[in-house]
């Protein structure tokens, strides 16, 4: 018996295509097949159209989820198959009776075939042969040359992380990058056997607009097939970015892994993500002038951070990595890990909250934890709520954004001082952590409360915002 091969249809406003994209389907030469229909949130009557065709035809499954995108579509989809085989088609295409056959019988001639697809004709409001160029790893690296429709196995899908979903463009491009970085080879059949519909609402007119977010993605999902294959980095010039790349530099200490995925848990001028216990900080691209300074005369943001880690020991979460990458001697892009921390809480928690539990027990942790920092000689430059952690009980306190320490000899009283003033809370708590402190500095607390409390933060005071 031939192997189950799974077409994954997904499907959104789709209802004037989907029965003739069904159709062309389950009038495939190839048996036995599954046809999972996801619905991704439609607002017409997409649904209802679909789910009235697979009760004529028994193959057909039609599912539903809330509206997330055609990546999680295809990927929720193919989660639910059960097919040795995957060809994805959209729900306003077409398909061949043969292609579902023929693309078959490659992969299971062919093992080292990694993808099969094929010619294309265009329909709706254009005509004519969809030409791709000659297919080639690196020219892949520059740009998608494969369409949607292209059949691959499931174990191998299976070994990346499916379809990307942090994009909404061109996602089929980063699979296929995925696929080829397992090694393999691609097919492209001889005959036209995918009809692509082209109107003024489709998703690949949609694409274009996205096309620097849709880089940025690829280069931060696919970091060694671009080193491979141009060099460096995918520039927004892509057809430039092999000229280009020989003027770029890497610099990398420490081992990211795969430092590249993870979710994001933080998102403004930088960016955080969380992967496998370890958090990656991407810094902000810096301007031409300050991407100068720091590529040719001080140390990167990322590099510091790293640094300062290391001589902190325990009063951060530990250092693992960093890596810079300069064009032209210029920093462009920096980045920092380090591992996820225990403590779960942040300063800012406290502010406002006075019955927040053992509150005053952590208040007293921070202040002798500022007295371990000041008498090491460490001045933190944004000494403010968001980069001071603790875990539930106050037991462990930790210090992090790490890239604007100082490091001096003496302290004077005043400017240990004046290192409190971000910590915009109230003035019990600001006395609570000045007694902590003062019993370590073997100084006086009324002082110490009384300076810490007079010397507020300018732009706290001048907002109004000081919560005393």
């Amino acid at each position: 018996m031939l192997p189950l091969v799974s077409v994954i249809v997904p499907m959104y406003n789709a209802a004037p295509y989907i029965c003739e994209a069904l159709e062309s389907i389950v009038a495939s030469s190839y048996r036995p097949i599954e046809v999972i229909v996801m619905d991704d949130g439609s607002r017409d009557d997409s649904l209802r159209v679909a789910q009235e065709f697979a009760k004529a035809h028994a193959e057909v499954r039609v599912l539903h989820q809330p509206n997330s995108g055609a990546s999680a579509a295809r990927n929720n989809a193919i989660r639910a198959s059960r097919g040795e085989y995957i060809l994805p088609v959209d729900a306003d295409n077409r398909i061949h009776p043969l292609y579902i056959a023929e693309a078959e019988a490659v992969l299971e001639s062919r093992p080292e075939v990694r993808v099969v697809a094929c010619r294309a004709e265009f329909f709706g409001d254009r005509t004519g042969e969809w030409i791709t160029p000659p297919f080639s790893k690196q020219l892949l690296a520059r740009k998608n040359m494969i369409d949607t429709c292209a059949m691959y196995r499931r174990a191998d899908f299976d070994k990346t992380r499916g379809y990307m979903t942090t994009c909404a463009a061109r996602e089929d491009w980063d699979l296929w990058l995925s696929l080829f970085e397992l090694g393999g080879e691609f097919v492209r059949l001889p005959d036209i056997r995918l009809y692509y519909r082209v109107r003024a609402g489709s998703k690949r007119v949609q694409d274009r607009a996205l096309k620097r977010k849709l880089v940025d993605e690829i280069n931060r999902r696919h970091p060694a097939y671009m080193q491979q294959y141009l060099g460096g980095r995918l520039h927004y010039h892509r057809s430039w970015s092999k000229f280009l790349n020989r003027f770029c530099s890497v610099r990398q200490v420490g081992e990211f892994g795969r430092w590249y995925e993870g979710e994001v848990i933080f998102a403004r001028r930088n960016t955080l993500r969380l992967t496998d216990g370890v958090v990656v900080k991407q810094f902000a691209t810096p301007n031409l002038l300050r991407g100068l300074w720091y590529g040719l005369f001080a140390k990167s943001k990322a590099q510091r951070s790293y640094q300062y880690a290391l001589r902190l020991q325990g009063l951060t979460p530990a250092p693992v990595a960093y890596r810079e990458l300069r064009v032209c001697g210029v920093l462009r892009e920096s980045w920092y890990a380090c591992l996820e921390s225990e403590c779960t809480h942040t300063f800012n928690e406290l502010i406002g909250a006075p019955d927040f539990p053992q509150r005053s027990d952590i208040l007293k942790s921070i202040g002798r934890f500022t007295a371990t920092l000041h008498k090491q000689g460490i001045l933190h430059g944004d000494y403010s709520g968001g980069n001071i952690l603790f875990n539930d009980d106050g037991s462990r306190v930790e210090v992090i954004d790490l890239n604007r320490l100082r490091f001096c000899k003496h302290l004077s009283r005043e400017q240990r001082l004046r290192n409190f003033e971000r910590l915009n809370i109230d003035r019990e708590a600001l006395r609570t952590i000045a007694a902590a402190y003062a019993l370590q500095m073997h100084e006086d607390a009324e002082y110490d409360a009384g300076y810490i409390i007079a010397h507020r933060w300018h732009k706290h005071v001048r907002q109004g915002i000081t919560n005393l």
